[in-house]
Formats: C-alpha cells, structure tokens, sequence
C-alpha cells in the first residue's frame, strides 16, 4: 500500500498576511469550494476570534458539503495567565466547530524570553496544556512548531524538548516550521534527520507521530525544502496557493504537488486531480484581485511557451525537447507563440465542461480561440469568469440568445458643495434606453455610485420582461488597473460575482472606461441568468 501524503492549505490565514491580498468572507468560501475540488485534504480557514471576518466564515462554511477537504481553525497556545479552560482563544477554536484545529507554540529559546516574556518550563508547560484541552473536541489536531528551525540551531535540546511536551499533550502531527524562511535545503536536511533520531528514541513517545513541514520562502528555498523534507520522510505539507504569503510568501503549492506527485511518485488525492491545477492557481489569484505570475512554473501563461527559432521547430516534432512534463497534466497548454495552435485543449476542455458539443477538427475551435487571443490582447481575463466565457463561445455557435439590446446609457455623478463650504453629498443617476422583444424602454435610477446605479437602472427597464431576475443579486465587484503606466487612461478589468438561490457565476469586461467596463460584465451576468433558466425550465418540461 503506498505511503499518503497529507496537503494543506493556508492561503485563507497565512496567504492573506500578504501585502496587496485580500480576500473576502464570500472569496474564502469560493476558493474553499475549489480547493475541495481539488481534493486539498486540509484547508486552514483563519483565526476564529481574531476578527469577525473569520468568525464569519467558519459559520458560513458550515451551509456548504465539503466532498473532500477538511476546514481547519488555527490559533496560537493559551496566554500563560489563563488557564486553558478559561483562555478565549482556545475556547474561539472550539467554538468554530471543525474536525480540525492547529495551534503554533515557540520553539525558539529567544521567542519565549523576548516575545512571550516567560520562562522556559513555562512555555512547554502551556504547549502542553493547550493541546490537551482541545485534543478531546477534534478529529485531528495539529501542532506547528514555530520558528522550530531557527529554535533548534540556537538551542537544540529545548527545541526538541518542545516537541515532546506537544505529543505529550495529544498532538499526532508535528509541523515543524521555518517561519523566518532563512534556513537552507542542506540545514533542513540535516536538522530533520536529528529530530527523527530524536523521536525515535524519545522515551516519553507515546504513539508514533506525523512530522510535517512548513517553509517561508524569504531564500527562495521554500519549495525546495519542502520537497527535500517530503524526501527525507514528512508526511504532511503546508504551503499556499502561488506561495502568496507574508514578506516574500509560503512555500508554493502549486509548484510542490506537481513536484510529488510528476517528479517524486508520491501520492496524495489532490494527486488524481492536477489537471485542475492551473485554473485554481489563477482563480486564486484572480479573487484576491492580484495580477497572476505568468512565468510562474508548472500554473504560469508562459510555463509551456515557445517563441521562435530552434525551439518552436523542436517541440513540434517532439515537446519533451524543451518541456519537463506534458502541460495538460497540470492543466496548462503548450504555447507557440507565432501559430494559432496554442490553446485548443482548453478551448474544448471548456466546451465540454459547459456542456458544449465541440469536436476536435471543427473550425469553430480556431474561431474561438482567434477571438479568446484578441480579447486576451486587450486584456480579458476568464479565470474567475467562467460565466463570460461560456457565453463567447456560445456567441460563436451562434446559440447565444439577444434578450435585449443597448439603444444608449447615460451615467450623471453630480457632488454639492453645502451652503457653509463643507463637502456635499455625491449623486449618481443612471439613464437607459433598450430594446427588449422590439419595444423600447427608456428608465432612470439612482445609485450608490456610478456603476450601482446603473445596475438599478438595467434592472428596472427588464424586471417586467423577465421578473426571475429579482431572485439574482451581484455579490462582489472588483476592478483591477492593467496597464498603469498610462496613468488614469489605463484599461481596467471589472470582475463581478452574481448569484441566485441555486448558483453563483463569474463575469468580466474590459474598457478604458470603468464605466463600460462594468456594462458588459452586468451585461454578461444577466445574460447568462436568463440563458441558465430557460435552460433549466426546458429540462424540467423534459
């Protein structure tokens, strides 16, 4: 029977700690979804307690069937004044109901002097006693030991005697952490050979344990030691989608997962679904409103791009003459950079995932894939969009249904200044004109901003036509500046998120405008809600 690894995400605790990312409660939950789709085995969902944006989601996360993943909450050991019973934030872990809960502990003589500011029996003694309180509310309970690498070359013998306090305490699986990020591949091989020596000869062992490893990547060593602990017998992995993370990141699982399982033949249950691999690293990516890496190995746009010469003539008699692993099995696709051949496995691969009968050889595949390359040109971006997509390629079948046509909008943003020089208030009014079924509708709303109120205005001119859309509401709205070195004439990205009672899609536009930006992914989002019922209503009378 093979060995199984354990993966584990953090990229909703440790990956938000990033500068420039954030995530919203309704962006965890989404990207919970998809790492369970991926078969990530543990997500770690925040810190309970520690703002009402993580207390929040571990209630929201409750509502929704995870197939695979099992949500985490994480926390840190009990404040030396509190006993455990007493202590908030074991209690908030507890109270966050999951099968899993991880606490960190100092590992490093200098963290329990200089940060906790007690002595040193006193830190094992909590370690303990923090591990033991929870361990009879969870199904799994894990320890990381923070900043254990640094901890063990200052002081070896308390570093590991840390380590026994927690097993004592009733964690299964240890991780041990380079939380600085500074240690090398040669440090952590050695260090993780004296711990296992150390383990296996502990006295006070009660059951065998997991050893696992966490890696900060401020040496650009993070995959690397991760890979090289796995190597030398961890079990359990933790890093971060794209390595996002504090300072300079998280050891990267999607470059780690692709390394076990394609390099190292080991196997893990996200291992069976890597084809997903580069459509969650950029739907990651895309929520948390950052510009995806392209050179980013194994996920990135140019990971599998060929441009000119010797290599483009080579890898079209033979791609394994300039690519380490065939593109697909990560869910990414080979690119020639002067032909119109990249693409076409993820043309059909979509086709098929929407339910669109695409053969191989049929030109519409070329036709749609011209048309994806221009508007990726100007900067449309469909992971996070899936909505939009469908209906492009839809508009080049020629299925896609016109519920109403633009006949011109008109948007009013208008600030008073008070009668005694203070600011005014800013009024937004939004004007429209349509044709629905061949009549003309011409409706005004306001708005909390330019864009709401032209929401409010669209909606107005078609409720009547098609009253299913008071069910369907927009949840998230997120604009991004692509080229910002022309300043406020820059193209903008609008991605916005729609949902009904049953779903949730993705939408996008593209403009110099944000304004018309924002029209055609509204403009996409209603689309697809009418062409989504009618679908729905044709398979109920079927």
């Amino acid at each position: 029977m093979r060995e199984q690894l354990t993966i584990y995400d953090t990229t909703l605790r440790d990956g938000t700690q990033a500068e420039n990312f954030n995530l919203s409660v309704a962006d965890k939950l989404r990207i919970t979804l998809k790492l369970d789709e991926l078969a990530i085995d543990f997500v770690e969902g925040g810190w309970p307690g520690a703002n009402p944006a993580s207390t929040l989601y571990f209630e929201e996360i409750r509502n929704y069937e995870l197939k695979h993943t099992v949500v985490v909450a994480f926390g840190s050991t009990r404040n030396f004044r509190n006993l455990p019973e007493n202590d908030p934030n074991l209690n908030a872990l507890i109270a966050a109901k999951t099968r899993a809960i991880t606490i960190f502990g100092k590992s490093w003589d200098i963290h329990v002097h200089d940060a906790l500011r007690i002595e040193l029996a006193d830190n094992l003694q909590i370690i303990e006693d923090s591990l033991a309180y929870l361990r009879p509310h969870v199904e799994f309970l894990f320890y990381d030991a923070e900043h254990f690498f640094d901890g063990y070359k200052a002081n070896p013998a308390y570093a590991l005697s840390t380590l026994d306090r927690a097993i004592v305490g009733g964690a299964r699986c240890l991780i041990l952490c380079d939380t600085n990020g500074g240690t090398l591949p040669g440090e952590i091989a050695t260090i993780y050979t004296e711990v296992q020596k150390h383990l296996a000869a502990a006295v006070n062992k009660i059951v065998p344990v997991e050893l696992g490893i966490h890696a900060h990547n401020d040496t650009e060593c993070a995959v690397a030691n991760t890979l090289v602990a796995v190597s030398l017998g961890a079990t359990h992995v933790q890093g971060t989608i794209n390595g996002i993370g504090e300072r300079c990141g998280n050891a990267n699982l999607t470059s780690i997962m692709p390394g076990l399982a394609l390099k190292m033949k080991r196997y893990f249950a996200a291992a069976e679904n890597l084809h997903k691999l580069t459509e969650a690293s950029r739907f990651v990516s895309e929520l948390g409103n950052v510009t995806h890496n392209k050179y980013q190995p194994y996920v990135g746009q140019a990971a599998f791009a060929h441009k000119g010469g010797i290599h483009v003539s080579a890898v079209k008699r033979n791609p394994l003459t300039y690519e380490h692993i065939v593109p697909e099995r990560v869910g990414n696709v080979r690119r020639i950079l002067i032909s119109d051949q990249a693409g076409r496995s993820s043309i059909l691969h979509k086709a098929k995932k929407f339910g669109i009968d695409l053969a191989s050889h049929d030109p519409l595949v070329s036709s749609i894939l011209k048309k994806l390359k221009e508007l990726e040109t100007q900067g449309f971006q469909y992971e996070g969009a899936d909505a939009s997509f469908e209906l492009l390629m839809r508009k080049a079948l020629g299925t896609r249904k016109e519920y109403f046509r633009l006949l011109s909008f008109r948007v009013i943003s208008q600030k008073e200044t008070a009668g005694n020089g203070s600011e005014g208030k800013i009024m937004e009014e939004a004007t429209i004109r349509l044709e629905v079924g061949g009549e003309v509708v011409h409706v005004a709303a306001l708005g909390n901003g330019p864009v709401n109120a032209l929401d409010n205005a669209l909606r107005k001119a078609l409720n009547d036509f098609y009253p299913q859309l008071t069910t369907m509401e927009l949840q998230d709205y997120k604009v991004r500046v692509l080229a910002s070195e022309h300043g406020t004439g820059a193209m903008v990205r609008v991605l916005i998120e729609s949902r009904d009672e049953t779903s949730t899609w993705g939408t996008v536009g593209v403009s110099h405008d944000i304004i018309d930006a924002s029209w055609q992914a509204l403009v996409d989002s209603i689309t697809y809600k009418l062409i989504q019922d009618e679908r729905s209503h044709q398979s109920d009378r079927q």
